[in-house]
């Protein structure tokens, strides 16, 4: 809730001054003891505090829900969420989505709006990776950014991805996700003047250690273009895509 929709309220009667009074205190953030919710990140950032679910206990979770539920109407996203917390966060709110191969919440209280004139295309390189485009996709969606995706174009069987150019030179930004040796961004990056968001994943025999061969792979990509997040980080990828879909 900001400022001007609580000036409002207060005018129209539907809050006392009081009541005013003691919303507005809650704007910059919420101490709840174990978390600050940032109530003004929509107004800074374009985009609501996001909750990462990885270390926080289900009540946690909860609370911090509750809590952005009651202070303001802004659209909810929480990742690295699982099937238990999920289940508790649809206790509070009936309607939030669960996807299980995302590992993501959303929780809609208002229309998305249309963030950019571009397309997000969302690449994975193996079917193994999914889960973190799926991430992405998500993300990227809840961002208000229209997105596509290809999955299963690895440089393995190469004749897959360029079966598809016409798909990618329509694409605004391209996030591409790839495990093992993490080749496939540099290909991407070689067909295409848009923006390449490279993400490594964990995926892989044990050479792969857990995705650092392959984020180093693309951190020495020889092709221009081409940006890396960290290993299995679809929603920073996302979120980066978003920003650049947003300013073209």
């Amino acid at each position: 809730m900001d400022i001007k929709r609580i000036l409002e309220e207060v005018k129209n009667g539907v809050l006392s001054v009081d009541e005013a009074a003691n919303k507005l205190k809650t704007l910059p953030f919420d101490d709840l003891g174990y978390a600050l919710v940032d109530h003004h990140r929509q107004l800074r950032n374009g985009c609501p505090e996001v909750i990462y679910c990885t270390g926080k206990t289900t009540s946690q979770l909860k609370g911090i829900v509750k809590n952005l539920i009651e202070v303001g109407n802004t659209n909810i996203l929480a990742t690295r969420a699982n099937e238990k917390m999920a289940q508790a966060v649809s206790e509070i709110y009936p309607e939030a989505e669960w996807n299980p191969s995302a590992r993501t919440i959303v929780i809609k209280r208002r229309p998305i709006e249309k963030c950019g004139k571009g397309k997000i295309l969302v690449v994975t390189a193996g079917t193994s990776d999914i889960p973190v485009a799926d991430e992405a996709i998500v993300t990227a969606k809840f961002l208000g950014n229209e997105v596509e995706h290809l999955f299963d174009v690895g440089v393995a069987g190469i004749h897959r991805l360029l079966a598809k150019l016409d798909i990618i030179i329509s694409a605004n930004v391209i996030i591409v996700i790839a495990g093992m040796e993490g080749a496939l961004p540099s290909v991407i990056g070689g067909l295409t003047d848009k923006p390449v968001i490279a993400v490594p994943t964990s995926v892989g025999y044990g050479a792969s250690f857990g995705g650092i061969t392959a984020l180093l792979s693309m951190l020495n990509s020889c092709a221009n273009g081409v940006s890396i997040v960290n290993i299995d980080n679809g929603f920073g990828a996302a979120y980066i895509a978003n920003s650049i879909n947003k300013v073209s």
